[in-house]
């Protein structure tokens, strides 16, 4: 009886120690020694901070785990927190109240993690923190004032981020920097301020003239851990120390032009050129008032470090290119503007006969696009100039492969739209917009096929949109860029099969070689779509093919 009283006494003795001890997370380790009661978590699945966390802890380590965030009140039970190690995770984004009741915290670390950007402001709530360390994240900015709460901070790494261009006001701003600087400090002892910069991918341009500076002044007490930084961009400056980099001042652009004035015949061939001078190098964009129809080619290229020549270029100029264009030159630190006038005088010959640019009713200017799929058809859009001695009004012609649709809509010089609906599964439309009432001409034309009807509204539509947006891409070259675009043997769906690689069978009739090209618009893209309305099997495509001939 007594060994069985002894027994049970000695089960109480050590549930009551165990009991005693701190409890401690599933896969993690819990110690106690010196520096006071810690947890450490390798390599387990934490996708955030446990809230369970033992009391009083002063050390936390999470390591290797997928842990995403730090979310507000992470830490609302650990306020005796002093060192917290979150290396080689998953963290990603850090929540403004995340490091509230850290009060105490004295080092942080960070590092390989995939931080883009970090609350600066958050650091309020840990005014005694020392070490902070961010090395191997994904860090791009630092704002000025991004170390103003950090003032007791002595170990700061922000080297392997992706830090471009930093201000030396980030530093001359930083209380802790200010400290050993500071007349009345006299002869007092401060503590080292390590700063790694390192392994950055640098911009070496003027804006990073401020910091190129502060690093080449910098004295003990501030020590870098390496001071061996190195540009990365521009070209020029690749591989170069900062200590070897002189840089500029920044400058807002100056634009320049020798001609700002420029008068030609109506079909000629006209280059605007812009010279902006600026740094850092400027960005160039050209406005017109068709730039909306009438898109042409810009050639930018840098004559050097700082000076960057513009180029627009109107292949073959009408009535209606004449105007203002205006060079727009921006660059960080502001943007200047330069007007180039563009006058465009009536040809003295006419053009050749075929011409797909000028068609032989005077200098009348027509674009008719397919702009978009409607829910029973397509809506075209069209802009037209007439010259003030002709007609004004236009007529639009809608056919199809059965019978002629004629729609006369009178308008004047301006955009407008008109939506074709109710239209027939499986059928090829052409509409063409011609001055007055005269016959459509050639090069004001756009074709588009429909897909077939499978009987059911939703199908319908499915066919119409995989078909029409296919064809769009085709129409949208605006008219009599090619004289394929109302005149190529090959159907539209032909064409389509022609410019999508994954088809499995090439078709019998290849794509029509464009006989002129006003390279004033953009090249348009296809995209196909596999699936309703298209088949792989030959005789379809020959079908196709009859239906085209007849």
């Amino acid at each position: 009886m007594a060994s069985v009283s002894h027994y049970c006494l000695l089960v109480l003795v050590f549930l009551d120690s165990h009991a005693a001890q701190p409890s401690c997370l599933p896969g993690c380790t819990c110690s106690e020694d010196s520096f006071g009661r810690a947890l450490q978590c390798v390599s387990i699945s934490l996708g955030k901070i446990p809230r369970n966390l033992p009391e009083e802890l002063k050390q936390l380590r999470i390591e290797n785990s997928p842990l995403f965030e730090l979310s507000r009140g992470s830490f609302i039970n650990t306020s005796t927190l002093e060192y917290l190690w979150l290396n080689f995770n998953n963290v990603t984004v850090i929540h403004l109240g995340a490091l509230e009741h850290l009060s105490e915290l004295k080092e942080l670390r960070l590092e390989g993690n995939k931080l883009r950007s970090v609350p600066w402001t958050a650091f309020q709530a840990t005014p005694l923190l020392r070490v902070l360390d961010l090395k191997h994240n994904r860090i791009d900015v630092l704002p000025e004032l991004a170390l103003q709460f950090l003032v007791n901070l002595t170990y700061l790494d922000l080297s392997s981020n992706r830090l471009t261009v930093v201000s030396k006001s980030v530093f001359l701003n930083w209380l802790a920097y200010q400290k050993p600087h500071q007349p009345d400090c006299g002869a007092k002892i401060h503590s080292s301020l390590v700063l790694a910069l390192h392994d950055n991918p640098w911009l070496c341009d003027c804006r990073l003239r401020g910091l190129v500076q502060f690093v080449k002044s910098i004295s003990i007490p501030v020590i870098l851990v390496n001071s061996y930084l190195m540009c990365q961009h521009p070209l020029s400056k690749a591989g170069q120390l900062f200590h070897e980099t002189e840089l500029s001042v920044c400058m807002k652009p100056q634009i320049s032009t020798s001609n700002a004035s420029v008068t030609i015949q109506m079909g000629q061939k006209v280059t605007l050129r812009c010279l902006a001078q600026a740094r850092p190098s400027p960005t160039i964009a050209w406005t017109y008032p068709l730039s909306m129809w009438r898109e042409f080619d810009v050639l930018t290229s840098s004559t050097s470090e700082d000076t960057a020549l513009s180029e627009l270029v109107i292949p073959a100029a009408h009535l209606v290119d004449r105007g203002n264009y205006t060079c727009v030159a921006s660059n960080s630190i502001g943007r200047s503007t330069l007007v180039i006038s563009l006058q465009v005088q009536p040809a003295q010959t006419l053009p050749a006969p075929h011409s797909p640019f000028f068609p032989s009713d005077g200098s009348a200017y027509v674009d008719l696009r397919v702009v978009k799929q409607t829910v029973h058809g397509i809506l075209l859009e069209w802009f037209a100039v007439a010259d003030t001695s002709e007609e004004k009004w236009f007529t639009l012609y809608i056919a199809s492969d059965e019978t002629l649709r004629k729609e006369v809509v009178h308008i004047g010089p301006g955009i407008n739209t008109y939506a074709v609906d109710n239209l027939l599964p499986s059928t090829k439309y052409e509409a063409c917009l011609s001055l007055g009432g005269q016959p459509p001409r050639r090069g004001r034309c756009v074709v588009f096929v429909t897909g077939r009807d499978h009987g059911e509204l939703e199908g319908r539509e499915r066919l119409l949109h995989i078909t029409v947006v296919l064809c769009v891409v085709l129409l949208a070259v605006p008219v009599g860029a090619y004289v394929w675009a109302a005149q190529a043997s090959c159907s539209c769906r032909e064409w389509g099969l022609h410019c999508c690689p994954h088809r499995r069978k090439t078709p019998r009739c290849p794509r029509a070689v464009p006989q002129h090209r006003d390279c004033s618009y953009r090249e348009h893209i296809a995209v196909c779509e596999d699936g309703l309305g298209h088949r792989d099997d030959e005789g379809d495509e020959e079908k196709y093919q009859e239906e085209d001939k007849g």
